[in-house]
């Protein structure tokens, strides 16, 4: 069972009760699924603006996610949570690989 810590909680740290969260690891999933079942939806115009804008590293309306149901909401958040994964573990395959590079070089 993993434990959620807040440094800045006040009572004893819970984990949420089972089977109340979607994974993180399903976010992309979920969002493509929402966006397949309703194309012409504000919702999904919404969550694919979003991921637009992580992939090209460009800038996105948060107010936006304001607008959306609150289960199309943690949908976005969870997507903003597994790219935030994602972008930590490329930067650390890309320094792995950058510290192979620098250790072959002859001192």
């Amino acid at each position: 069972m993993r434990i959620r810590v807040d440094p800045y909680a006040t009572g004893p740290a819970t984990a949420p009760p089972r089977g109340t969260q979607r994974t993180i690891v399903n976010a992309i999933k979920s969002a493509r699924k929402f966006i397949v079942a309703n194309p012409a939806s504000e919702s999904a115009r919404t969550l694919a603006q979003l991921v637009l804008a992580l992939e090209s590293d460009t800038h996105f309306n948060v107010a936006e996610l304001y607008k959306l149901e609150l289960e199309t909401f943690e949908i976005a958040i969870d997507i903003l949570k597994e790219w935030r994964i994602d972008r930590y573990y490329a930067g650390k395959a890309k320094l792995f690989d950058l510290s192979v590079q620098v250790s072959g070089l002859p001192a």
